[in-house]
C-alpha cells in the first residue's frame, strides 16, 4: 500500500473568498495572541476582511493542505504601488513545510502582477523564524516610523523591479 507523506505539493494557495473568512481569523488570532496580545487594528481587519482588505484593492491569500485552510496572508493596498504584507499566519501543526514561504512568494508575485513598485511589513524582532523568511525573499530592514501596533519594532522592504 502506498504511503503518503505530508508534502508541500498537498498545499494549493488560493485567492480569498467569504469562506475562509473564519480560518483567516482564527489563524491570525492565534499567533497574536501566543506572542503578543490583539489590538483594535487586529480586531477591525480580521474581523470584516473584505471591508478592511480586498475591499481596498488588496488581496488576501489561503495555504489549503488537503482543501483545509492552515495559513494565509494579506496585501494591504497602501496607494501609489505600495502594499503592506501583513497578517501572515501558519497553523502550528503545520509549521516547518515551507507554507509560509510559499505564501510569501506567492504575496510578493501577486504584488507584481497588479503593478505593485514596493511592499513593506512591519514585525517584531523576537520572531527570529519570520524575519528570516522575509530576508529570504528579499526583503531588507529600513527605519522604523510609528506603527498601529504595539508590537512592531522593525519595518522591511522589498523594492520591486520591473520585469524587462
Amino acid at each position: 500500500m502506498a504511503q503518503h507523506y505530508n508534502t508541500p505539493s498537498a498545499i494549493q494557495i488560493v485567492d480569498f473568498n467569504i469562506f475562509y473568512a473564519q480560518a483567516f481569523y482564527d489563524l491570525n488570532h492565534e499567533w497574536i495572541s501566543t506572542h503578543f496580545v490583539m489590538e483594535e487594528a487586529d480586531n477591525q481587519s480580521l474581523s470584516d476582511p473584505q471591508g478592511y482588505i480586498i475591499n481596498k484593492g488588496g488581496h488576501i491569500l489561503m495555504a489549503l493542505f488537503n482543501g483545509e485552510p492552515v495559513g494565509t496572508c494579506a496585501l494591504l493596498n497602501e496607494g501609489d504601488g505600495v502594499f503592506e504584507l501583513a497578517k501572515m499566519a501558519v497553523a502550528p501543526k503545520m509549521q516547518g513545510m515551507k507554507i509560509g514561504k510559499m505564501l510569501g512568494e506567492a504575496a510578493i508575485d501577486r504584488a507584481r502582477r497588479v503593478g505593485a513598485r514596493k511592499v513593506y511589513l512591519v514585525s517584531n524582532r523576537s520572531l527570529l523564524p519570520a524575519l528570516n523568511l522575509y530576508q529570504r525573499l528579499g526583503f531588507v530592514e529600513v527605519p522604523m516610523p510609528p506603527s498601529i501596533y504595539e508590537r512592531a519594532d522593525i519595518k522591511m522592504e522589498l523594492e520591486l523591479k520591473e520585469e524587462v
